[in-house]
């Protein structure tokens, strides 16, 4: 089977079209044959070597991606899902080196969820990784309706979901933005704008003189927005917190890892997409072939949405 490889690491002209075995699905697991996978900054990083060598596995070729949607293709014992199903799944490639962007991939049968009906499969692919991240980053603030969040990176794919999903939940949303994007940001739930850059935390102590309960620091802004933040309040990294807290604020780092067997949640995900709460957003789609082409693009900064790899 075809997969976007890297045998070195280094810069996005390192990778390039592999051939793999096909793999075989065991008890409890499904193999999909993938149509999309998307290329988040971790894939940038995992191909720059920036973890060094996946500690388990056959060694190069290494295989990034996190997320994908396909269809089922074969399943092991006890995986309740029947060949043919459209669906969409969360991987782990650090682990084996094995991850999303090949052709056929197995998971596990609770990494994966159904796609909705009248959903492209190159914008399921967008959610499970950025979705679950947000997800799990909603649960661990357990804020109340009516509390106030404040999002950086609110363009971002992260960003945009933690919004959907705090303003669904009856939370104010304050959602971080250059002029250009404000209009995206209030369309993904956001009640207030506050301009980003380096005036951001005062910004948002305009609006919330008392300070937010809590930021979502997607945009990994680290110590510099810690002021926007109520004493005693809230901060999620997605990312190793670079500094010290101060005035009682928690810092929480927060590992999409912790939810790779979260069916369930994925599924509530998939159906706030059919609800119309939820909007999966594809920059564009790109063949696996060109995957060098989608890393350059990415690391030069202003994607909105996901940049999908075409199987």
């Amino acid at each position: 089977m075809r997969a976007v490889g890297v045998t070195t690491f280094g810069g996005p002209d390192v990778l390039h079209i592999v051939d793999l075995p096909v793999p075989e699905p065991g008890a409890g697991e499904v193999r999909i044959k993938v149509a999309a996978a998307t290329v988040n900054p971790s894939d940038t990083a995992m191909r720059a070597g920036v973890f060094g060598p996946p500690p388990q596995g056959d060694g190069p070729p290494y295989v990034a991606g996190w997320e994908l949607a396909g269809v089922v293709d074969a399943v092991g014992p006890g995986a309740g899902w029947l060949p043919g199903e459209r669906v969409f799944a969360i991987v782990l490639p650090y682990l084996a080196g094995r991850g999303a962007q090949a052709e056929y991939v197995v998971v596990p049968a609770d990494s994966v969820a159904r796609v909705p009906d009248g959903v492209s499969l190159a914008a399921a692919a967008t959610l499970p990784m950025n979705g679950l991240t947000a997800r799990l980053a909603l649960d661990k603030l357990a804020l109340q309706p009516g509390q106030t969040l404040a999002v950086t990176g609110a363009a971002g794919a992260v960003g945009g979901y933690v919004m959907e999903l705090a303003a669904s939940e009856g939370l104010q949303v304050i959602g971080d933005a250059s002029p250009a994007d404000a209009a995206l940001i209030k369309s993904l739930g956001a009640d207030v704008v506050v301009r980003r850059g380096p005036g951001l935390a005062a910004g948002i102590r305009r609006e919330v003189p008392s300070g937010v309960d809590a930021v979502v620091d997607a945009a990994l802004i680290g110590p510099p927005v810690l002021p926007a933040i109520r004493d005693g309040g809230q901060l999620i990294a997605v990312r190793p917190f670079p500094g010290e807290s101060e005035r009682s604020i928690a810092v929480t780092l927060i590992l999409v890892s912790d939810y790779l067997r979260e069916a369930a949640k994925l599924a509530e995900l998939a159906r706030l997409v059919t609800a119309g709460k939820l909007t999966l957003r594809v920059a564009r789609e790109i063949p696996a072939e060109d995957a060098a082409q989608a890393h350059r693009q990415l690391e030069a900064g202003g994607t909105r949405g996901r940049l999908v790899l075409t199987f």
